[in-house]
């Protein structure tokens, strides 16, 4: 008896875990991608306060990866049909607020900026240049914060990385001098040995160039540093188009479509008429 009763509850902790396996599964109809990204507009227009929300969208600052971490789970909102996951826009937002505020707290030359990740070298290099801040790209040279001996050796209080995972040599180093680490994170990152967590797609030019666009005006503005702030397309490299959605494209071409038809009847029925009045 006792052991049905263990089997009996037992099934009903794998029903659970399995029902929330299968939550984390949820998918959209394809044609709906672009129409709920409007609708996210619509809804949450007014819960960002760093920037638009647009500016999340058309930059894909809320699209994740395929793979979910542990740690990154609950900053989830869903999942798209091909398996990406979708950011939650506010959560984005106030996150990235919390990073600001801690950053700001140092000064230029005290803190680092690391960025391996090619698609973020153009907003990372911007961003120093305007501000300051020592900036690592491509390759950084492990144990140069933490070997005394080393010639190019030198102290810093805080560490930003872009992506814990490329970045891992700094993130290493950080933790054994302990200081405050930033890090952007997408979904498929570890944030465990992260202090402050920037939630974000950290794949794309267009996500890292906002992100660092806003860094930068947060920036000179807390430690009034009188420099002209490029353009949001300047940090990104391209020019940013909001989409519009899949059915209300379709349904403009159509009416397009009816109205070029329409025009061809009336040219038909003059060209009738002239040739009536002829005879």
């Amino acid at each position: 008896m006792m052991r049905r009763k263990e089997e009996s509850t037992i099934s009903k902790e794998n029903d659970l875990d399995n029902s929330e396996f299968e939550e984390d599964k949820v998918e959209i109809p394809a044609e709906k991608i672009k129409e709920d990204e409007q609708k996210i507009i619509k809804e949450k227009k007014d819960e960002t306060i760093l920037t638009s929300l647009e500016d999340y969208i058309k930059t894909a600052a809320y699209l994740g990866t395929k793979v979910i971490t542990p740690t990154m789970r609950k900053y989830v909102y869903r999942r798209r049909l091909d398996g990406l996951a979708i950011l939650n826009t506010t959560l984005v937002d106030k996150k990235l607020k919390d990073a600001i505020d801690l950053i700001c707290q140092f000064k230029p030359d005290e803190w680092t900026l690391v960025c391996k990740r090619e698609a973020g070298w153009r907003p990372a290099k911007i961003f120093s240049e305007l501000t300051g801040v020592r900036l690592f790209t491509k390759k950084y040279p492990a144990g140069v914060i933490t070997n005394t001996v080393l010639p190019n050796f030198f102290e810093t209080k805080m560490m930003m990385v872009c992506d814990p995972w490329l970045d891992k040599n700094a993130l290493n180093d950080a933790k054994i001098v302990q200081i405050p680490i930033v890090g952007i994170c997408d979904t498929n990152n570890n944030t465990s040995d992260i202090d402050i967590v920037i939630i974000s797609n950290n794949k794309s030019n267009k996500s890292l160039g906002l992100i660092f666009w806003i860094l930068a005006k947060e920036y000179m503005k807390a430690h009034k540093i009188a420099k002209q702030l490029p353009s949001l397309e300047d940090f990104v490299g391209e020019k940013l188009i909001l989409e519009e959605p899949k059915k209300k494209r379709k349904a403009k071409a159509k009416e397009l479509e009816l109205k070029s038809d329409e025009e061809k009847i009336e040219e038909k029925m003059k060209q009738i008429s002239q040739a009536e009045e002829g005879v």
